[in-house]
Formats: C-alpha cells, sequence, structure tokens
C-alpha cells in the first residue's frame, strides 16, 4: 500500500503500532499517549468474543460522539451492512491472524443523508499476559473532512468505498535437499 496517500494520523499509528510491535516488553521505548495526544480521542479497541461478536472494549469520546453513543460492549460490526458487513468481518479475521494492519475507507451517513469520509487503520495487539491469546484490534477513526457538515447529527451507517488489507508476505518455499550415495 502507498502509505503517502494515509491521512497524517493514520501514518502516525502505524509508525507507533510498528514501534510497540518491536519493544513489546520495554516499557519507556514505546510510543507514549502524550506523543499522540490528538489521536487519543479517535483511538479504539476491539475484541472478538466467544460468540463471533467484534466487541468494543474501549473508545475515544470524539469517536463516541460522532457515533452519537457509548460504545463500550456494542459489535463494532453493526454499523455495517449486507455485504460491507460480510467483508469486513473477513478483513477483521485478516489483520488478526496475519498480525499485520489493514486499512479501511468507507463513507459516514447521518440520518438526514449527509456524509464525510472515514480512514479507518486496523491494527492486531498482542497481550503481554503469558497464556493469554485473545483476538484484539487498536483502531484509529479517522474523518477526512470537516466533521461540521454533520451537523451535530451522528453518523448511524457506513459504507465501504476501500479495503487495503494486510500485506501478507507468503512464507518462501521449503526446500530440503537430500544427497544418496546409492
Amino acid at each position: 500500500m502507498n502509505t503517502k496517500t494515509l491521512h497524517p494520523n493514520t501514518q502516525t499509528l502505524l509508525s507507533a503500532w510498528e514501534r510497540m510491535r518491536a519493544a513489546p516488553d520495554q516499557t519507556g521505548h514505546g510510543p507514549s499517549t502524550d506523543q499522540h495526544a490528538d489521536l487519543i480521542e479517535y483511538l479504539f479497541v476491539i475484541e472478538l468474543s466467544d460468540d463471533g461478536v467484534w466487541a468494543f472494549r474501549n473508545a475515544g469520546d470524539q469517536m463516541s460522539t460522532l457515533l452519537g453513543r457509548e460504545l463500550g460492549d456494542h459489535d463494532y460490526l453493526d454499523f455495517w451492512t449486507g455485504h460491507d458487513r460480510e467483508m469486513l468481518a473477513a478483513f477483521l479475521h485478516a489483520v488478526h491472524e496475519s498480525r499485520q494492519p489493514g486499512i479501511v475507507k468507507a463513507r459516514g451517513e447521518t440520518l438526514n443523508g449527509q456524509r464525510i469520509d472515514i480512514e479507518m487503520t486496523l491494527a492486531p495487539l498482542t497481550s503481554l499476559r503469558p497464556g493469554r491469546q485473545s483476538a484484539r484490534i487498536l483502531g484509529l477513526y479517522q474523518t477526512l473532512g470537516a466533521t461540521k457538515l454533520l451537523a451535530g447529527r451522528p453518523i448511524w451507517r457506513h459504507r465501504l468505498t476501500a479495503v487495503f488489507p494486510p500485506d501478507i508476505q507468503p512464507d518462501p518455499p521449503r526446500l530440503r535437499l537430500v544427497a544418496s550415495n546409492d
């Protein structure tokens, strides 16, 4: 994916995620909230439950305001319908399984028909607790236009406009040579 076409906040989150991944055990070496205070309000974490729901575990205040509700324990996929929902469910599993981030571009719509473009960065999180292997994803909900166009109305539906799946590198072929003196 060409990262030059991404919103600067998306690039910042991807860079921070790379630093967290490079040194997950070392406190003080990864990104800190004071370095990215303007992003905190738009960050969220979702987790896959045993019944297949990608539930919000936490979400920034601005994101909750844009979506018009407290998001704790709501299903992330409830903001999507039809084929978009199916595609996004598969996308979330690909992000988790590949342990690589992906980007979703969408159009958010209010009940009165106002629209705004959105870019969501979704990156897998690994647990620091031994033996815990939960499917958790860190997300950034980035609006690409002036939110004042929404006139204070919450976004109630999203429609996918582009999906940039994780950049999965295939495993190199495994070849073993055997020599025989027969």
